[in-house]
């Protein structure tokens, strides 16, 4: 049986059944534990499916993101790992991008006592607690407001952004997956485009939970990053990928 057609019958026992171990598709494919993690790897970085202990399930669709408000109460605790781990990445000197989230937020708030920092953002509660926190120098994009998400979205933004010199961006996703960093709305991925033009270095910050999850539009591909941070609960699988694809992966423990 040559990949393409093992491909074909991974991901429709995968549509039928939710979740398949390895186990069983090495049984029923008659092929290595090994083959098997290859194929499940070549369908990983498609963004067919989605790892899990000892298999694969389906990967979930995000049809709308949540607010900024619902978004403050998840995973608090490993965004501020996230943050703290981010903020310690900033070189001296440098003029930085926070993309719009709370993932963003909390790194935000571990570098308000910099004085050497130009932050730029689209995030207005992002920009509204530096104003009153911090000493850096702050830019906003401007752009479509986007109420939901306290930010501004659109070509203005991506404009914007395209007219800037910026160090490193930190940029934030509501799903992603070996495949890539997508979205919902579709009015922010002419903004994440633009950060990645605009930016020397490019850094996916995330908590686990948004990984394996899919939306209608492919903002970023997986190679536009140079590094992901994200916490501990990341898949094995998912961990050799990043890796294999030559993307930094730094992991934030609770205790940072």
């Amino acid at each position: 049986m040559i990949p393409v057609e093992r491909h074909q019958q991974i991901l429709a026992l995968v549509s039928e059944r939710g979740v398949v171990s390895i186990a069983e598709l090495t049984e029923r494919l008659g092929v290595s534990h090994m083959t098997i993690r290859r194929d499940l790897q070549k369908l990983e970085e498609q963004g067919s499916v989605q790892s899990v202990s000892g298999g694969v399930q389906a990967p979930e669709r995000v049809a709308s993101e949540p607010s900024h408000q619902a978004k403050e109460g998840m995973f608090g605790r490993q965004k501020i790992a996230i943050g703290r781990l981010a903020a310690r990445q900033i070189p001296a000197n440098s003029c930085i991008y926070l993309d719009a989230g709370t993932t963003t937020l909390a790194l935000a708030k571990q570098i308000g006592e910099r004085d050497d920092l130009t932050v730029v953002t689209n995030d207005f509660v992002i920009a509204g607690f530096l104003i009153e926190h911090s000493q850096c120098r702050i830019i906003h994009t401007g752009g479509t407001v986007c109420r939901e998400n306290r930010s501004c979205v659109g070509e203005a933004a991506a404009q914007a952004l395209r007219g800037l010199f910026i160090d490193l961006a930190f940029i934030s996703a509501s799903s992603w997956s070996m495949r890539g960093l997508s979205t919902p709305n579709e009015d922010k991925v002419m903004v994440k485009k633009a950060i990645v033009e605009a930016s020397r270095r490019r850094i996916l910050l995330s908590d686990t939970s948004k990984y394996g999850k899919v939306a209608t539009y492919l903002a970023l591909p997986i190679a536009a990053f140079d590094a992901v941070i994200t916490d501990e609960g990341l898949p094995a699988a998912a961990r050799e990928a990043i890796e294999h694809a030559g993307i930094a992966l730094l992991t934030a423990g609770e205790e940072e």
